[in-house]
């Protein structure tokens, strides 16, 4: 499940053949705001690019709702906005105000029963509806693998669909985590090229029995990079090489040129 960050990369994502896709915090502040992922940004930002993605994709769609926005009334509301929005699903994590991103160092995370309680409260938000709710836990950095699987058991008796458990640092650990949670949906990030966790093919994660892989950073980091260069070679005056980009054609069958001059077609009225 790739990180769509706006309208444009969840539409490539979805073009590419994947099945579902996720708005990540890492992306969203990078991208929209231009901000590191260090709790500068909150619901109402993340739920702006949400409404973005949406209209772009008919994909489902995973949101990373950080802590909640604080306590279990916060969790209550943040569950409700989704579900009137028309998502699919969302997961909320143990970390302690202020957030980071999860490969970072330095995190801290909340007693248990704080982070049950949101679970609770999000189950209950959810009042029967189809969607789903992935508990993270980012324990294994302050409180070792051991809290960290511990955490997960508990959020899922909480009610949890599934447990997402970030920063594992070794394949070992990833090993450890499957086996602790065979037969559950489990879910850990790959943020490529200076993430904490290993790379292996899906079907590697499969087999460990992973059922959902989040690429945070690989679609944002790409684009970066390109951008960057883009920018350098115009300013030294360099016209853009084709074998670097789309032409303008494929840039109007990405965005849908065809589909929205048959509307105009349709129903505009003639002269």
């Amino acid at each position: 499940m790739p990180v769509a960050h706006d309208g444009l990369s969840a539409k490539l994502i979805e073009r590419a053949g994947f099945r579902a896709v996720q708005v990540g915090g890492f992306a969203v502040a990078g991208a929209r705001h231009g901000l590191p992922d260090v709790d500068l940004t909150h619901y109402a930002e993340r739920h702006a690019a949400v409404k973005d993605i949406m209209a772009a994709t008919a994909l489902p769609i995973m949101v990373d709702a950080d802590d909640g926005y604080g306590d279990v009334k916060n969790v209550t509301h943040t569950m409700r906005g989704y579900l009137a929005l028309g998502i699919q699903g969302l997961f909320i994590e143990d970390q302690q105000a202020p957030k980071e991103c999860g490969h970072m160092e330095g995190k801290k995370v909340v007693p248990i029963e704080q982070m049950v309680a949101k679970i609770k409260a999000a189950v209950a938000a959810r009042e029967k509806r189809e969607f789903f709710i992935l508990a993270r836990t980012d324990a294994i950095e302050p409180e070792g693998i051991d809290a960290a699987i511990e955490r997960g058991e508990k959020y899922l008796k909480a009610g949890a669909d599934g447990v997402y458990v970030e920063g594992p640092t070794s394949e070992e650990q990833l090993k450890r985590i499957g086996k602790a949670f065979k037969g559950e949906h489990l879910a850990t990030s790959v943020l490529e090229n200076g993430g904490k966790t290993p790379w292996l093919t899906p079907e590697e994660f499969g087999d460990l029995g992973y059922t959902m892989i989040l690429y945070p950073t690989t679609l944002l980091f790409r684009a970066t990079r390109a951008l960057q260069q883009a920018a350098k070679d115009l300013r030294a005056g360099k016209p853009l090489d084709a074998d670097d980009s789309v032409s303008m054609k494929e840039f109007l069958q990405i965005v849908e040129l065809n589909h929205w001059q048959e509307i105009e077609k349709k129903f505009a009225p003639n002269d």
